[in-house]
């Protein structure tokens, strides 16, 4: 009699009896599982698997498609590797090179194979990404999908992958000493090898929509709509964050560090205090240029605006030390101050309570002591208190001087909607957001919802008493607000700052991974924290010691010489 186990498909909400070995797309078409969209993957005890993969212990299994956050990942990894394999056989002698997100997509290079040994005056200039040769690879594309070539999952001796790697295509080689296991598993689609950070599709034949497209002097890799995977995501004009990441990319690349593995060396080399001090270093400049720039407009009003965990608040202390030196006497206020009681908090779709929305802002009360302000007059300034849930008045009044510049600083600062009736001449606005200037390899990006993730989390357990399971549980709900409210209005900003460090990760890895190890293994949001875990194996962990008080990262893993 052929063996057999027990797993749990959330999917179908019960158990079954299943033959021993069974692979979960055999298990997918036993049990007819049917989702809106494509089953890409599945969770298995929470962790990601392929379709490929095989079961034979009892597990719990939960088949996904692409509108969910880990079927999509795996959807666009897969699609990277078939652009990635196209790029290869059309220019050899090149490399794809995904730079950063932009524009609901993924903006790409190609980099010639070139010495890690040589000098930079001795390296060659990028090639140029022209239309035909963007047309050529995406019919390319097209050919390797049309052949539905199956993708396999290999696993060898570091050593030898390491050799594998080196000897084929060049490749940055050290992430796999990185990871310090004694076998590294790689993946293979014909005679073109490649390292992704997680599962892939069975083969390329599941890739059914995508695009490429000219984007600056590089393409754009346009993807599915992670709520409705029918159609692509609308290609959004963003030259302001394009020039912001670009920006950054050329400081990194004067660094000679494009890559966590041109990191870990550099940290190997006793370097990671120079990059430390580069980097602070960088952000006082900007925030100096920042407020020179405020400083020469002289406006009534600063909006700071950013996602959660992108460093607005250290931001706007830092910003203000800098305006006082132009001779300016900032006054900061917090749109938190403004939010409605917790009793009038406006509900979610879910019946949840929304603090996202800025119709959790008392806008009238906003607006009314906005215009008090600028008329001269003087006003109380309220205070929330979050443990109860009210707004409360401590005495704090305010009335703006000659000199006063109103440095606003909220989630909603750059929405038009808080101060419809103040032109725009008289208002100067920021954006901040940490843009992760630093990628995995190649072809493994970090997401730049990421490193705010971390952030929020080691912040939370430190100082809000929260763990991280409750901080991932909240995720979604910030992550939809932020789509909704904050993203729109980016484009608004005068300026854009960077809040992001070349050096974070390695300095968050000390403090997030035993907060994330705490995330027991059968919940939801383990599925998050394990991903989060594995992502930060690739880096070297560096001491804390040589940032300074002032920096924005001391916000989030504390020794801050700010009052919070």
């Amino acid at each position: 009699m052929e063996p057999t186990i027990t797993v749990y498909c959330k999917n179908t909400h019960s158990y079954h009896e299943v033959p021993r070995g069974i692979s979960l797309i055999e298990l997918k078409d036993l049990l007819g599982i049917q989702l809106p969209y494509p089953i890409i993957a599945a969770h298995v005890n929470y962790k990601v698997e392929n379709l490929d993969f095989r079961l034979y212990k009892p597990k719990d299994i939960e088949f996904l498609d692409a509108s969910t956050p880990s079927g999509m990942r795996v959807y666009v990894r897969t699609l990277n590797m078939v652009l990635a394999c196209a790029v290869n056989e059309l220019y050899p002698r090149t490399d794809l090179r995904v730079e950063h997100p932009i524009s609901k997509g993924y903006y790409c290079t190609l980099q010639w194979h070139v010495d890690k040994n040589a000098e930079p005056e001795e390296e060659k200039e990028p090639p140029v990404l022209t239309k035909e040769m963007i047309a050529a690879i995406k019919q390319r594309m097209l050919q390797i999908i049309a052949e539905d070539r199956p993708i396999y999952e290999e696993e060898k001796q570091t050593k030898e992958v390491i050799k594998l790697f080196a000897s084929r295509y060049n490749n940055e080689t050290s992430i796999f000493e990185a990871l310090g296991n004694p076998y590294c598993r790689y993946f293979r689609m014909g005679d073109y090898i490649d390292y992704y950070t997680n599962v892939l599709l069975p083969s390329s034949g599941y890739i059914t929509l995508f695009d490429i497209v000219p984007y600056q002097d590089g393409l754009l890799m346009r993807i599915p709509n992670r709520q409705n995977p029918t159609v692509l995501e609308d290609e959004v004009s963003q030259d302001k964050m394009f020039s912001i990441f670009r920006e950054y990319n050329r400081w990194n690349k004067l660094l000679r560090i494009n890559n966590v593995s041109d990191f870990n060396i550099a940290c190997k080399q006793n370097k990671s205090f120079e990059l430390i001090k580069l980097a602070e270093a960088l952000h006082e400049k900007k925030i100096a240029q920042i407020a020179d720039a405020i400083a020469e407009k002289r406006p009534k009003i600063v909006f700071i605006s950013g996602p959660s965990s992108s460093g607005k608040t250290t931001f706007s202390k830092r910003l203000q030390i800098q305006l006082l030196v132009d001779g300016i006497k900032p006054e900061v206020l917090s749109m938190d101050d403004y939010f409605v009681n917790r009793v009038d908090t406006p509900r979610d779709e879910n019946g949840q309570l929304d603090f996202e929305t800025v119709n959790a802002v008392d806008l009238p009360f906003f607006r009314q002591q906005m215009h008090d302000l600028l008329d001269g007059k003087e006003v109380d300034l309220p205070t929330y208190d979050f443990g109860k849930g009210e707004r409360v008045f401590e005495g704090r009044k305010l009335k703006l001087q000659k000199d006063s510049v109103l440095v606003i600083e909220g989630l909603h600062a750059l929405n038009p909607i808080i101060l419809p009736d103040v032109e725009r001449s008289l208002t100067f606005k920021i954006y901040v957001s940490a843009l992760t200037t630093i990628n995995i390899d190649n072809h493994n990006w970090i997401p730049t919802t990421d490193i705010r993730l971390l952030r929020r989390v080691v912040r939370d357990y430190k100082y809000r008493g929260y763990s991280a399971k409750e901080t991932i549980a909240r995720c979604p709900s910030v992550v939809r607000g932020e789509q909704k409210w904050v993203y729109p209005f980016q484009e608004e900003a005068d300026v854009m700052f960077n809040s992001a460090l070349i050096f974070e990760f390695a300095v968050l890895k000390r403090h997030a991974e035993p907060i994330l190890s705490e995330v027991p293994k059968f919940c939801e949001e383990y599925t998050e924290a394990h991903r989060l875990l594995k992502f930060l194996q690739y880096f070297i962990p560096i001491p804390e010691k040589e940032i300074p008080p002032t920096s924005l990262l001391r916000e989030f893993v504390g020794g801050s010489s700010f009052h919070y």
